[in-house]
């Protein structure tokens, strides 16, 4: 079981499964969006996912016409995204994860977005586009 909450602790969740697959992403939406040089996001199954308290909280933000991001409303922490063409699949935002066992990164996207100023420094796999 992985639980979660936003910042505040007004939104908690479970995804009720391990976490399989860990994906840094350097893409300039979520840098921006995260407020940070990357975000850390692992696919889950909608399915297995839910909000455990605090709803009423969260927002969404359409960035592009086919992927929402997922917010608390209080705090401004994001929690998730999914798109549109792919509604079985969350994209976890892992920095909200309290509970739980994540595995180390399997690889790296938008490798070609990366901040100038961040070393690549590891031996993971790396796209310059969405694997």
């Amino acid at each position: 079981m992985i639980k979660g909450s936003c910042l505040c602790e007004g939104i908690r969740y479970e995804y009720d499964a391990p976490i399989a697959e860990v994906v840094i992403c350097h893409c300039d939406m979520c840098k921006r969006a995260q407020g940070t040089a990357f975000a850390t996001n692992a696919p889950i199954k909608a399915a297995l996912f839910s909000i455990t308290h605090g709803a009423e909280l969260i927002k969404e933000y359409w960035s592009s016409a086919n992927k929402k991001r997922v917010f608390c409303s209080n705090c401004g922490s994001a929690l998730y995204s999914q798109r549109s063409d792919s509604p079985d699949i969350i994209r976890l935002r892992l920095g909200t994860v309290t509970e739980g066992h994540i595995p180390a990164p399997h690889y790296e996207i938008h490798c070609d977005s990366r901040s100038s100023w961040l070393s690549a420094g590891s031996d993971r796999p790396t796209y310059d586009q969405a694997k």
